[in-house]
């Protein structure tokens, strides 16, 4: 049996940087500094418009105006992500869901009186904007931000409609905080235990079969004990994105968000197929050459992440993975390295689990002019090493791009995932180089179920997102429908070496991405075949790399994926570029099965 891993010395954020508590007068400071920067931004309404044909005016007016508005955005983004950060660790305390849920209705109502100014842009033509922006040169640093701006231009309603949504947006939002505080609330019992939802899922990696089931089965009935509640909750959010996409004119659930993401649709629509088509060479082949090594037909499913064998899996004390990180991160560049120490110098992190913490793990940016803040729950396995990793080049990436300020720093999820993904990569290297010859197929294993559970597992989850939402357009899918179409979805992706024992039909219940960024999750699998595709350029030439790596990672949002690649010689719309990435992992598994 494991020892239990201790985690009262790991480090908990503080965020004074941000607001001493829920009531420091520098949080009314800054919503009014916000609101008469929104305000001063108000007062400009008709002026764009008055402004046609007159280029040079124009151009001061979209200067002084998108700095309005970002002055705005970091003071409500400031507050509302110290309301949210607060919270996450504490999803128990009424306080601070009230706290978040009335700020976010205020920052709402804030930013409301400004809602003209995009519209009112987007209804100049392109040859308008383009002469003005030629015509006063501190309003181009603004293009990549008006381009992204121009994506949603065939999908705005009437300043009344767009008023109307974002009036009720705190309301709809309240949906996510009842899913989240559902989840933080779960108890598994698990003989004389009740497990956390964080901790429920790490006992599924255990090395004793027993416990992994127990941890399986109590986790199973938790959640079917919730399903109503979740479900009722995916359904209702289903049916506003519905009514939603219908009066905005998107032509397909996911629509918004390509756009948000400035990926094409047959980039992505190519991703899954090539990740589809490489099911059998990648997960339904590794899950049976797994059983294979465990001395098994088949695999529970509460196996599919279990250690090879019952040995007490290797454990890493916080310094450690700290050093590994960090030694990891200095291979590529100093500076990748020394920004990430100062998250462990400084109380920028959160790893300690306890009660009312959600589960999961992210790097906040909050705005360009502040720091980003990791959260994670530490457990000190493997896994949760290359999740340190993972957040911190999240926070790498955000800090080497603020310059931009907020609003070119703000990054498409295609593009975020980047950094974070490869600083998994060069702490997995790292940790295989250093492995002993034993362990070697152990980690080869868990290098591949990473792969698996970014690639193959994100891209099941968005074919289940697309089948649940377009079998909503017929009505309220029951929890049971919902459970028989995840588990056709995962089934299809782990293949026949994988048993769905009962009790897995309840397992969407806890994919908080299905409720908090609908159809997010492909993103992941985007990012980690780029990033393998990056890594190939690297071994090539580590050393001309570094700078065009960097240069990347500070271009924030300022470039499209396409742009940012093409330095690489990289075409992410090229079906063949992704079926490259599969063929990466499949080598991987070739490894592995010269093992077994």
């Amino acid at each position: 049996m494991n020892a239990p891993f201790k985690t009262d010395a790991l480090p908990e954020w503080n965020l004074a940087d941000l607001y001493a508590g829920r009531e420091d007068p520098k949080i009314e400071t800054d919503l009014a500094a916000a609101k008469a920067a929104n305000d001063e931004l108000a007062s400009l309404e008709g002026m764009f418009l008055e402004a046609r044909g007159e280029p040079a005016r124009l151009g001061k007016l979209l200067d002084r105006g998108i700095r309005l508005y970002e002055e705005a955005v970091n003071g409500l983004w400031g507050v509302g992500a110290y309301a949210g950060l607060a919270a996450s660790t504490a999803r128990d305390d009424p306080a601070w869901a009230k706290f978040e849920a009335d700020l976010r209705a205020r920052s709402s109502q804030i930013a409301a009186e400004s809602l003209f100014f995009s519209l009112e842009l987007n209804q100049l033509e392109d040859a308008e904007l383009n002469a003005a922006l030629e015509a006063h040169e501190p309003a181009r640093r603004w293009t990549p931000w008006l381009r992204r701006l121009r994506l949603s231009r065939p999908h705005e309603l009437s300043a009344e409609l767009e008023r109307y949504i974002v009036d009720r947006g705190p309301a709809v939002a309240n949906w996510v905080r009842l899913y989240d505080e559902t989840l933080a609330k779960l108890s598994a019992k698990v003989g004389k235990e009740a497990l956390t939802l964080p901790e429920a899922l790490n006992r599924l990696s255990d090395p004793d079969v027993r416990r992994r089931k127990a941890a399986a089965d109590g986790l199973a009935q938790a959640l079917s004990e919730r399903a109503s509640t979740q479900a009722l909750v995916m359904n209702t959010l289903a049916f506003e994105k519905q009514v939603e996409d219908r009066w905005r004119r998107y032509d397909d659930p996911a629509h918004s968000r390509h756009l948000a993401n400035e990926v094409d649709a047959d980039a992505v629509d190519a991703l899954e197929q090539a990740v589809v088509e490489a099911y059998p060479r990648l997960s339904h082949r590794y899950y049976a050459l797994k059983a294979k090594a465990m001395g098994r037909k088949t695999l529970d499913y509460w196996d599919r992440n279990a250690p090879l064998d019952a040995a007490q899996p290797r454990l890493y004390p916080w310094a450690e993975a700290r050093e590994v990180v960090l030694e990891s991160f200095q291979t590529l560049a100093p500076k990748f390295a020394d920004t990430a120490q100062t998250f462990f110098t400084q109380p920028w992190i959160d790893a300690r689990p306890r009660a009312g913490k959600q589960s999961g793990a992210y790097s906040h940016p909050v705005t360009a002019d502040r720091h980003p803040y990791v959260f994670m729950n530490y457990m000190g396995e493997r896994r949760d090493v290359l999740t340190l990793a993972h957040e911190l080049g999240h926070a790498v990436h955000q800090t080497l791009c603020a310059p931009l300020g907020t609003l070119l720093a703000d990054t498409p999820l295609t593009l975020a995932e980047t950094a974070s993904i490869f600083g998994e990569g060069l702490v997995f290297d790292r940790l295989l180089a250093e492995a002993a010859p034993a362990d070697r197929k152990g980690l080869l294993a868990g290098k591949i179920e990473d792969g698996l559970n970014t690639v193959v597992r994100q891209i099941a989850f968005h074919r289940f997102e697309r089948r649940f939402h377009a079998a909503r357009q017929d009505g309220e899918l029951s929890p049971d429908q919902i459970g028989a179409l995840w588990m056709e979805t995962m089934a299809e992706s782990l293949g026949p070496a994988v048993v769905l024992n009962e009790g897995y039909e309840h397992y969407w219940a806890y994919v908080s991405h299905f409720v908090h960024a609908p159809f997010y999750v492909y993103a992941y699998a985007f990012g980690d075949l780029l990033v393998r595709g990056l890594m190939e350029k690297r071994r090539e030439d580590p050393q001309g790399f570094a700078p065009l790596y960097e240069d990347l990672l500070a271009a924030g949002g300022a470039r499209t994926y396409v742009e940012a690649l093409k330095p690489f010689g990289l075409n992410p719309r090229d079906k063949a570029f992704w079926a490259a990435g599969c063929r990466q992992l499949e080598r991987l598994v070739d490894e592995f099965e010269a093992l077994v």
